[in-house]
Formats: C-alpha cells, structure tokens, sequence
C-alpha cells in the first residue's frame, strides 16, 4: 500500500454507492460522498500521503453522518400517511360490532371484510365496542 492515487477514491465511492442501492439505506451514500471528496484532494494534491488520505476520509465521513442524522431523522418523521404499517391502529376510537363473544378476554369481530381478533372484557356477541389500542394483531377493546 505505497500509493492511492485519486481514482481508486473515486472507485470505493462508486462501489458505496452501488452497495447503498442495494442496502437502501443512506449510510453507504454518504461515505460514498466522503470518498469523493478525498478523492478531489487527492486529485489536485497528489503528495498527500495514504495515511493523510485514510486520515481525510474517516474525519469526513464522521462528519458527514453526523451532520446528515438529524436531516434523515426529521424527513424519515414526516409522512402523510404515519400509521401505513400499522393497521390495527388506524382503527383506534372506531366502533365495531362483536362476531364471536369475548370470552376469558378474548372474541372476534369484522372490521370491513377482515376478521379481527379481539382483546377485553368479556362480552357477548353483537356487543358493540369501542377500539382502544393495538397488540400486533389484535385489537383492544372496551364497551363505549
């Protein structure tokens, strides 16, 4: 290892590229953005030494993930729809009619075309009740 020259910089931020493409992640992208870099330093002062090289690239991708988390954080929080992978939830306050009594804290009932389990106090069937909660895939419940 005498010498990187600033191609094979340039080569390691195409190849972070590509794995952060498959990783889908962001985190590759940006040490892919940090070798980049080092590679345009290296490109117009090509006496830095491999140990400056190696030096440049992990103070900058320290500071480019640092400097990058809180933006990922804030644009992964906003979305339009925040409860998409978390159906039971959309139903919380909903009224739903019993299909099977909850007995011993346990029941079923339909929520649309989709037979749900349920979680409560025990009820007959054609009770109607009030979604309180989720736990996975089943749905708490309590009378209104």
């Amino acid at each position: 290892m005498n010498e990187i020259e600033f191609w094979h910089w340039w080569v390691v931020a195409a190849a972070l590229g590509a794995l952060d493409m498959l990783a889908q992640s962001g985190f590759f992208l940006w040490l892919g953005v940090a070798a980049l870099v080092v590679g345009l330093v290296v490109f117009f002062l090509p006496d830095l030494s491999w140990q400056g090289q190696l030096l440049a690239f992990a103070a900058l991708a320290v500071t480019v993930l640092l400097l990058t988390r809180p933006l990922l954080r804030r644009l992964a929080g906003s979305s339009d729809q925040p409860m998409l992978n978390r159906r039971g939830d959309q139903y919380i306050g909903r009224l739903i009619v019993l299909e099977s009594p909850i007995v011993n804290g346990r029941g079923r009932a339909f929520v649309g075309d989709t037979l749900w389990s349920v979680a409560g106090s025990d009820q007959p069937a054609g009770s109607t009740v009030r979604v309180t909660g989720s736990d996975g895939v089943i749905l708490l419940v309590e009378r209104p």
